[in-house]
């Protein structure tokens, strides 16, 4: 693929202004339609961003404007459609996430992009937040010595009291799957970028706040094939310090056998060396832009070298499958109250 990528996108809600900006400032991408299913919402965000077509059915886009990447920024439950259309068409995709309603669809929508050749990639983003990607370097680099633990307190605070979640998204309160299924599957997926595969779960989930209908606080604990754990504390009743509580959403330790490695919820991280009462900030290079430290930006570019320069996709739908069958086994350990194993939740 030579020359600029040719980028369409379906969706025009909350989040996915966020997107329409990081693709507008991405040199090697051109802007060719939005689609809504209430097209007034599309023409809104193509008048913003200046973009020349707009539709209301995704099929009608493809076949008018033939993009080279269909940008999928709907709710779960159009996913699957928009995947087929566009792998029907030959179109490389980026879907968000929740990924698919269900483990089955998702297999299903993967398995139909295999077949066509396609490339599909999940909008999985905290794993390019540039903490997580410092934290990685100084993993990779020894700064803490052997990885032996790994903990994230998920505290946004946005889900107290009858209004909670109405003013952003309020699709939130209906959801019979959330604090799992919606949120910390970010984490799952970050807790992998950094420690890599999961062989079994432990998972206490809870519901606070009576007027949604999923869990909003729970433990989760991952037993990592090298012989770490990771613990994501999630409770979206209580916050954090912070002076944007959404820049990380919480507080991370990563402890290894030479050092521990904090971040703050201003997106600061403190190295401290073990038998040391002092920690040294580790300064790194990132931009306050738009959400998660410009990690959207990044996980597009990220994409758009894949399509026209051929780097490695980190977050392919194939391994994105990985992380929805661990939240299928965090759902089945919080149900049955035990254990459970990777291998055993597949079956």
């Amino acid at each position: 693929m030579t020359g600029k990528l040719r980028v369409a996108v379906a969706g025009a809600g909350y989040f996915s202004r966020f997107q329409y900006a990081a693709w507008a400032r991405l040199p090697d991408v051109e802007l060719v339609a939005a689609c809504n299913r209430t097209e007034a919402g599309a023409r809104e965000v193509a008048g913003e961003y200046r973009i020349p077509e707009t539709f209301a059915e995704v099929p009608a886009m493809l076949d008018a404007v033939r993009p080279d990447l269909l940008d999928i920024v709907t709710p779960p439950e159009i996913h699957f459609e928009c995947i087929r259309a566009g792998a029907e068409r030959g179109v490389a995709m980026v879907c968000q996430k929740p990924f698919c309603r269900t483990l089955a669809e998702a297999e299903e929508a993967v398995s139909i992009t295999v077949r066509a050749g396609v490339t599909l990639a999940v909008h999985e983003n905290f794993r390019f937040q540039p903490w997580y990607g410092e934290a990685k370097r100084l993993l990779d680099t020894g700064a803490l010595g052997e990885p032996l633990g790994l903990t994230f307190r998920l505290r946004p605070g946005d889900g107290r009291g009858p209004s909670a979640y109405l003013a952003r998204q309020p699709y939130f309160r209906t959801m019979p799957r959330f604090l799992v299924h919606e949120t910390a599957i970010h984490l799952i997926d970050t807790f992998r970028y950094l420690l890599g595969e999961v062989g079994s779960v432990y998972a206490d989930l809870r519901r606070l706040n009576p007027v949604i209908a999923g869990e909003d606080a729970g433990q989760i604990l991952l037993a990592f094939g090298g012989g770490a754990r990771g613990l994501i504390d999630g409770n979206r009743l209580v916050d954090h310090v912070a002076q944007d509580r959404r820049r990380t959403m919480g507080e991370m330790l990563l402890e290894g056998s030479e050092a521990v490695l904090r971040l703050d919820g201003d997106g600061r991280l403190y190295l401290r060396p073990l038998d040391s009462n002092e920690e040294q900030e580790c300064r790194f290079d990132w931009q306050d832009v738009g959400f998660g430290g410009d990690c959207v930006y990044r996980l597009q570019r990220h994409v758009v070298r894949h399509l026209l320069a051929g780097e490695r996709l980190s977050n392919s739908g194939v391994d994105y499958l990985v992380n929805l069958r661990i939240e299928e086994a965090v759902y089945r350990s919080a149900a049955e109250g035990r254990r459970i194993a990777l291998g055993e939740a597949a079956r």
